[in-house]
């Protein structure tokens, strides 16, 4: 959609799921190293109330690009789907590249996936993605999609639906975030396939609607912890299209009435990529100095602000850092596309 003409709950949306996706991080990789002494009980608070929220991050996230994709997937040569696809593979290679050498240098006992050898680093590139494995499943989503855009919408999305549904339940190998990658693709589809009904839908949302899909998704998650339901094959992919009916319609209404507020979401939803492949580099060098300075940590309630301090500070430091490297003319860094062209090329669209 062209920036004149698109909804704004879509970049809301957006802006939301990185948060989200920070503050997971934050929880994660640092919450859950740090000794809080009498405070980690809280400190496990913070994750299980990030955990709950793993329906709605990345679905949402795949949602709102399957909606976007539209143009990309449809085109009527390759072009497009050449350079948005071949561009997110190379951003995630190079990215992948940046973090290994940058996490060995300035945080090398930094809890997240690097590569040691090149065994490892081959891994990280191709079937074992890293923490980037947004960048690779979208570009992968869209090969698909692509390849199968003369197949009926019900079978693929029915196909997906069942990996899904194995990745969720633990059938596949988790090969890194390769089960993320496999979980997640039905989403995009979701988008892709449904992108004219779901703007039909959030067009006549109401706030009944929005309490009642909130509430459904809120009882489907107690069912899943008291039944220990997550590995039933269908169970995970199904409270997760509630998390992400409930995130639409919550997004539609606060875009609707409260716009002025989510402004500044919207604004982050529009900067998403760089804040998602460059967050892990502030947040490891925060790590190392709060992880080091124990007065910070021994703060009063600090185990309760803290965390949502530090995701404030990293999507913060994340946006200078994009503003920096475009100053110093690498923007290059953040185009997921490639530069391509072809006899029968013809004048894009803008596109999320």
């Amino acid at each position: 959609m062209s920036k004149t003409n698109r909804d704004g709950w879509p970049d809301l949306a957006k802006g939301l799921c990185i948060i989200l996706v920070v503050l997971w991080h934050v929880v994660t990789k640092h919450v859950q190293h740090i000794d809080w002494g009498s405070g980690e009980s809280a400190a496990s608070l913070w994750g299980v109330v990030s955990a709950q929220l793993l329906p709605l991050r990345m679905p949402l996230f795949f949602l709102i690009s399957g909606v976007f994709a539209a143009s990309i997937v449809y085109a009527n040569n390759y072009e497009r789907i050449v350079r948005r696809s071949g561009g997110l593979l190379a951003l995630y290679v190079v990215w992948v590249l940046i973090q290994t050498v940058l996490f060995a240098w300035i945080a090398p006992e930094f809890e997240t996936a690097r590569a040691h050898s090149v065994s490892e680093l081959f891994a990280h590139l191709t079937y074992s993605p890293t923490n980037l494995w947004y960048l690779q499943a979208l570009a992968l989503y869209l090969l698909l999609a692509r390849a199968t855009r003369r197949l009926p919408p019900v079978v693929v999305l029915g196909c997906a639906f069942v990996i899904s549904s194995a990745a969720a339940a633990g059938a596949l190998p988790t090969w890194g975030n390769f089960w993320q990658v496999a979980q997640n693709g039905v989403f995009f589809l979701l988008g892709l396939y449904g992108r004219q009904r779901i703007r039909d839908a959030a067009a006549t949302i109401t706030g009944k609607w929005a309490i009642g899909l909130c509430a459904l998704f809120g009882v489907g998650l107690i069912l899943v912890g008291a039944l220990d339901a997550r590995n039933i094959l269908g169970v995970w992919p199904t409270v997760s299209a509630l998390a992400v009916a409930a995130g639409v319609s919550v997004c539609v209404l606060g875009d609707r009435h409260a716009s002025g507020v989510t402004q500044p979401l919207r604004w982050l939803g529009q900067r998403t990529l760089p804040i998602y492949v460059l967050h892990m580099i502030p947040l490891a060098i925060i790590h190392n100095v709060v992880a080091d300075h124990n007065a910070i940590i021994r703060l009063p309630g600090a185990v309760v602000w803290e965390p949502l301090v530090v995701t404030v500070l990293v999507v913060a430091v994340s946006i200078g850092l994009y503003y920096a490297l475009r100053y110093l003319r690498l923007g290059r860094l953040f185009r997921p596309d490639i530069p391509y062209r072809s006899k029968h090329s013809i004048a894009p669209t803008q596109t999320s």
